[in-house]
C-alpha cells in the first residue's frame, strides 16, 4: 500500500522531534523539500503537528532537494535569525526513469541533454542510448575509463556494474532538526548534538557545457568546487583535510557517479579512483568508509528525502549509534571530537551540497538520549510511529488541523 506524502512527512518529523526531545512549538521555521508534488505540500505535512504560524518554505532542487532544505535551515540558525529550524523532505516516486512532468514546456535539463549528445562523439563507446540520467552517468564512467586506462572490471567489480542493472527508486521521507549551541545547552542535548562545521551549495560553471566533458555534465567540477569551499570554511588549506574524514555518504545514484565523485571530493589523486577501489580504501578496513548506509543503490533515492537521509546517517555514525553499519575508528584520534563525516548530495540541472559534520567540543555521551525517547535505536532500526508518539511532539499551543485523518 502506498503511503501518502503527508503521512511520510509526519512520521519523519515526529521521529526527529522525539530524537531531540522537543515539541513542534520549539521550531521557528521549516524548509520542506520535494520534487513531485503540488505547491505547499510542506504545509500539508507539517500542519499535522500544529498550526503554529511559522514560516514554511517549500524547496525543489532536483536530486539535491533534501540537502538544499537543510542548507537553508542551517543558514537561518547560523545567522542568528532563529534558534531552532526544521528541514523535512519526502517523495512519492513514479515508476520508471526520472522525467519531466510538464511536457508542454521546455525542460530545464534540455541543455544538459544537448551537451551529453555532443560529448558522446569523443567517447570510445560512441552514442549511448536510454533514459537521460543513466545515459549521462554511464558516459561519465566511460570518459573516466578512456582518460585513465581503467576497465569496467577494475572500476566497478567492487561497486556495481553501472550498465546492466537499473534499480527502482523508493518512496521515503527524512527530517533533521538544526539548533543553535545555546538551544542545545538549554535542552540538554550535549550527548547527541552533531555540529555542521561547514556547508556549501554550488551550481554549475561554464565548464559544464563548454568542456564537452561527460564528467563535467554530471557535476564533477561543481562537486570539486563545493568540496574545496567546505574544507576551506572548516579551516583547512588548499587540498588539505581529507585525511581527517573517516566516513562519507556520497551521491551514488549510479555506481559511475561514486567513482567520479571520489576524485572530485579529493578523496584520491587525479585518475586514481579505480585504484582507491582496488585497495579497499572506500570501505571497512580502508582509508574511508563510504556509504555505510548502503547508499542510494541499496536504499533507494526518494529525491526530496535523500540528502536529509545522508546527513542523518552521518550524524548517527558520529554519535556511535550505527550498530552493524558503524564505521570503526571515528573516535580513535587525539582530538576528542574525533574524525569528520562528509556528505555529498548532487542534482543534475544543477546543484550540489557538501557538508562536514563532527562532534562538537562539548559533546558528552551520557544521560537520556534519542534512543530512549523513541524506545529503540532508530539509527539502524525502523519502526512506525504511533498516535502516542505524535501526541508527545505535536504543538501544545496550537492544535493540529488534519491530525485526525492521519492513519497511524
Amino acid at each position: 500500500m502506498n503511503i501518502e506524502y503527508s503521512q511520510m512527512g509526519l512520521e519523519a518529523a515526529t521521529k526527529a522531534l522525539l530524537d531531540a526531545g522537543i515539541t513542534y512549538d520549539a521550531v521557528e521555521t521549516a524548509f520542506v523539500g520535494y520534487c513531485y508534488g503540488d505547491s505547499t505540500s510542506g504545509q500539508r505535512s507539517l500542519y499535522n503537528l500544529g498550526l503554529t504560524g511559522i514560516p514554511i518554505t517549500n524547496v525543489n532542487n532536483n536530486c539535491s532537494t533534501g540537502s538544499t532544505a537543510l542548507y537553508h535551515a542551517n543558514n537561518m540558525v547560523a545567522s542568528g535569525l532563529v534558534e531552532c529550524a526544521l528541514a523535512l523532505g519526502f517523495e512519492r516516486m513514479a515508476p520508471g526513469s526520472l522525467g519531466t512532468h510538464f511536457p508542454d514546456r521546455p525542460s530545464p535539463i534540455q541543455t544538459f541533454s544537448d551537451a551529453t549528445a555532443e560529448a558522446e562523439h569523443s567517447l570510445s563507446s560512441g552514442v549511448n542510448h536510454g533514459p537521460n540520467a543513466p545515459r549521462m552517468f554511464a558516459n561519465a564512467a566511460q570518459e573516466y575509463m578512456d582518460k585513465h586506462g581503467a576497465t569496467r572490471l577494475r572500476c566497478f567489480s567492487y561497486i556495481l556494474e553501472p550498465y546492466t542493472l537499473l534499480t527502482t527508486d523508493q518512496d521515503g521521507a527524512a527530517c533533521c532538526i538544526v539548533a543553535s549551541e545555546d538551544f542545545v545547552h538549554e535542552h540538554g542535548l550535549e550527548n547527541q548534538a552533531i555540529e555542521i562545521v561547514a556547508q556549501a551549495l554550488c551550481t554549475d560553471e561554464p565548464s559544464a557545457f563548454e568542456s564537452k566533458s561527460a564528467m563535467e555534465i554530471v557535476g564533477y567540477g561543481m562537486t570539486r568546487n563545493c568540496a574545496d569551499k567546505v574544507f576551506k570554511k572548516a579551516g583547512f588549506g588548499e587540498g588539505e583535510g581529507r585525511d581527517q574524514v573517516g566516513v562519507v555518504e556520497l551521491h551514488d545514484c549510479f555506481a559511475a557517479n561514486e567513482l567520479v565523485t571520489y576524485e572530485a571530493l579529493g578523496l584520491c589523486g587525479h585518475g586514481e579512483a579505480h585504484k582507491m577501489v582496488e585497495k579497499g580504501d572506500n570501505t571497512y578496513g580502508g582509508k574511508y568508509v563510504v556509504n555505510p548506509s548502503g547508499g542510494l543503490e541499496a536504499k533507494g533515492h526518494p529525491l526530496g528525502a535523500t540528502g536529509l537521509g545522508m546527513h542523518f546517517y552521518i550524524a548517527m555514525q558520529l554519535r556511535d549509534w550505527a550498530g552493524p553499519m558503524q564505521a570503526p575508528g571515528l573516535l580513535d584520534i587525539a582530538d576528542r571530537r574525533g574524525k569528520y563525516g562528509l556528505v555529498h548530495n548532487i542534482g543534475i540541472g544543477g546543484a550540489v551540497v557538501c557538508s562536514l559534520l563532527r562532534r562538537p567540543e562539548f559533546y558528552r555521551a551520557e544521560g537520556e538520549d534519542g534512543r530512549s525517547r523513541l524506545g529503540y535505536n532508530h539509527a539502524h532500526e525502523c519502526r512506525p510511529i504511533t498516535k502516542a508518539d505524535v501526541n508527545k511532539v505535536k504543538s501544545v499551543k496550537f492544535s493540529p488541523y488534519i491530525f485526525e485523518r492521519a492513519r497511524l
